[in-house]
């Protein structure tokens, strides 16, 4: 039953990772880390075909090894928290996403250029 249970969440978090190819501000790797790690779990071969993947797999090794994110990574990131931040204060918003959602991002943004590159 647990094994269901880690490929489902393996799926669910390809499908979020593919539709993050198309979306812009749904992020793709991310999605697609949280896919291996629970494919280690309950699907080997899915989470090969993640860690050898030509475009993604170099990504997700470097996190898993290092806990690195690449540098272009961390600009989309910190642009989008940075849009996200100015939207709030632009459209309507309820007071306490105003007062909360910065200080987080900035937590955020501050953890990940933290990073390793």
């Amino acid at each position: 039953m647990t094994i269901l249970l880690w490929r489902a969440l393996a799926v669910v978090s390809v499908a979020l990772g593919m539709l993050g190819i198309a979306l812009p501000g749904l992020p793709t790797v991310p999605f697609l880390i949280l896919a291996a790690w629970s494919a280690s779990r309950g699907w080997p071969a899915l989470e090969q075909y993640l860690l050898e993947h030509p475009r993604h797999g170099e990504t997700i090794r470097r996190w898993r090894e290092q806990g690195a994110v690449p540098r272009k990574a961390k600009i989309a990131a910190t642009l989008m928290m940075l849009a996200s931040t100015l939207s709030i204060f632009l459209l309507p918003a309820p007071l306490l996403v105003r007062w909360l959602l910065p200080p987080f991002l900035l937590t955020v943004g501050i953890w990940l250029w933290r990073r390793p590159e």
